[in-house]
């Protein structure tokens, strides 16, 4: 996943909810998305997630972004999802907005448990 461009990351994404019990999955289009990638549900719960695969830690910036595009599509609740880690400030930021990460380890997990 590593080697992935940014939009080839979205759909692995996708893919990855859908094959753990995630319905409704939606790929938003690229630009003006309002910081959300993929619109999902699951158990009732409609999520906004935010996708970023990079070579560094993931920074405060995709948890503003994922809070604001959450309100936006009217989503119960806001995650960024990476295959990387995040900064302190990211930690920080998303546990003051209530916004999941889910980061490598999380993602690697997704990959092992499919339905």
């Amino acid at each position: 996943m590593d080697d992935m461009e940014g939009h080839e990351f979205e759909y692995f994404c996708a893919d990855l909810l859908r094959d753990n019990g995630f319905t409704d999955v939606e790929v938003t289009r690229g630009s003006g998305d309002y910081g959300v990638d993929i619109l999902a549900e699951r158990d009732g719960v409609t999520y906004a997630v935010q996708c970023k695969c990079h070579t560094d830690p993931v920074g405060i910036r995709a948890v503003q972004e994922v809070y604001a595009g959450r309100d936006y599509y009217d989503r119960m609740v806001g995650a960024v999802m990476t295959n990387q880690y995040f900064t302190s400030a990211a930690v920080r930021a998303a546990e003051k907005l209530k916004i999941l990460l889910w980061d490598r380890g999380y993602v690697e997990a997704m990959m092992e448990e499919k339905e």
